[in-house]
Formats: C-alpha cells, structure tokens, sequence
C-alpha cells in the first residue's frame, strides 16, 4: 500500500512538472532599437510567464543570423521584411508570425559634410550591408533619384562599421540604423542625414520569422513568444524611462540618445501585429518584394504569396 501510494504521488508529481515545462526557444536578435521589446522581455521575466524558455543569441550581421535559422541552428530569428523575402526565394521554407515594428527615420543614408543630396553620391564610397535593410533603402533612394548602385561605389560592411567609417573620413557616405545614427552625429565632424526611410513608409519593417516546421509543431512556443513580445510593449509604454533604459543598455546607446532616435520607430502590440498581417502590410509586403525584384532579378525572382509567407495558424 506504501508503495503504490508514493507511486501515485511520484506521477502526480511529474504530471503537474510537464504541466509547467517551458519551451524552449533558440532566438535571434541584432543591436537595433526596434527590437527592443525582447530585452525588456527577458529582464522582465515575460518569456518564463507565457511558457517560453528563450535564449537571446545577439547577432551584427543579417547574413549569420539566417544562415542559423536556415541550418536549424536558430529556431526564430527577429528580421527585416525583405529578409523574409530573400529567404523564400532562396528556396527556405520559413514564415514570418509576428509583425514588430516600422522604421522611419531610425533608419537613414548619412554622409560627408560636402554631400547634400542622393545625387552627390554617384562616384563617391558608400559603405553598407548587403542584403540588409541598409541594401534596399539604399537602392530604393538612388531608383528613385534616376541612379542604380553601379553608379556607387560599394564598400560592404556591418551597420556599426558604417557609421564609424564615415566619421573616419573611410568613406563618403555609409548607410545604417539606430542607434548607429546618433552616435555619427554625435562623435562626427560635419556629418549629417539626406536621406530616411520615412521617404517611403513601410519599406523598412521587421517581422518575427520562423522556419514553417517549427511554426507548426511548436504553435505554443510561437504564441508564448507573441504574448511575451506583447506583455513588452505594453511595459515600454506604461514605463518608457525603465523600459527604455533596458533597451538603451542591450543596444550600447546613451539614454539620452535612444530616447530621440526612438521617434522614428512604431512599435506593433499584439492585436496591432494581427491586424496589420491580416489588413494593409499584405500590400506594403507585396510593395518591398517588387522594389527588391526590380533592383536584384538575379536574387529575387519572384514576389512570394502573402498568405504562404506568413502563418497566423498559432493565434486561433
């Protein structure tokens, strides 16, 4: 009887113990203030409350943050718009969930004082990332302004790179984000922004991605990381001194300087995210596809259906 009574107690136990495992999360972020919530996230303990065990893995480059998801090695990373694209025409079978924020002048072309307009850089070195958002709003200014990238020259570089390249006097113009921006402008002589991404709304976005296996045999994993995500938001905005701090620490930027160069970035709650994937950023999607189409057909071949590129499976 004392046997089988501890027994039964020993897989009340266990049950109640599987009840409340977490899952277990492999995510990629990079140093950009738009993905600030994750932090505050992790310091807040929102992860552990909605079920997620989430191991942040910081990344400077685009490129070694897909290549993990690609390889498996990452099982959600938090990535720009065109990234996703890229992907999927890379032939990856991986979906975005979960909408995070818009850039608008957080994300910007800087260049010597002597240099005015998009114009001016033809000829000049322009330092940036490929494949990154630097790489499409760059693009996006000189087709816009009658020019390709052949008409530049292209000096490829991280974002952090950029910027201090450009206070260097390495190159003319560099291409990059916050809180890269502030910081050129703050320890450069002379250097200044002509050109946002505010010029066109919607272009630079980030969105949660994740490989489409994981998406549909971890939908609690996915909905816990929504949830935190949104419980994080909610934080900032309730308490945008303590939120910001904790942000401004995971980005290296002072607060004084993150708290300016947050203006030009919206953040997406949770019902925002879902209403937006399910509404006008199906067009907007479609918009940054076709612009990445026109400047790269070697790379980008064909624009990927909205409603495959995305799953939303996980919030029903």
């Amino acid at each position: 009887m004392k046997k089988w009574f501890q027994a039964f107690i020993l897989i009340g136990i266990l049950t109640i113990s599987a009840s409340f495992a977490q899952e277990k999360v492999s995510l990629g972020v990079q140093p950009w203030l738009g993905y600030g919530p994750w932090w505050i996230a992790q310091e807040k303990g929102f992860f552990e409350a909605n079920g997620v065990d989430v191991n942040l893995i910081n990344f400077t480059w685009d490129q070694d943050m897909s290549a993990g998801l690609a390889s498996g090695n990452l099982d959600a990373q938090a990535a720009a718009t065109n990234t996703l694209i890229t992907l999927i025409n890379q032939g990856i079978e991986v979906q975005g969930f979960l909408l995070m924020d818009a850039s608008y002048e957080a994300d910007a072309i800087m260049a010597a004082k002597e240099i005015a307009t998009i114009k001016d850089l033809v000829g000049k070195k322009v330092a940036y990332e490929l494949g990154s958002t630097s790489d499409l709003l760059l693009n996006y200014a000189l087709n816009e302004a009658g020019y390709t990238i052949a008409d530049i020259e292209a000096v490829p570089m991280g974002a952090d790179a950029a910027g201090l390249s450009l206070i260097t006097n390495r190159v003319d113009a560099a291409v990059t984000y916050e809180p890269y921006i502030s910081a050129a402008l703050r320890e450069g002589s002379g250097q200044h922004v002509i050109y946002t991404a505010a010029k066109k709304p919607g272009l630079i976005s980030d969105i949660m991605i994740a490989r489409s296996e994981f998406i549909n045999e971890n939908p609690k994993a996915i909905l816990g990381l929504a949830k935190a995500w949104n419980q994080a938001v909610q934080f900032l905005r309730d308490n945008p001194e303590e939120g910001g701090q904790i942000i401004a620490k995971a980005v290296g930027s002072p607060m004084d300087e993150f708290t300016v160069a947050f203006e030009g970035v919206k953040l997406y709650d949770f019902e925002q995210s879902n209403k937006e994937l399910g509404g006008e950023f199906t067009d907007t999607f479609t918009t940054v596809a076709e612009i990445m189409m026109s400047q790269n057909p070697d790379e980008i071949s064909f624009v990927p259906e909205f409603s495959k590129a995305v799953n939303l499976s996980y919030v029903q």
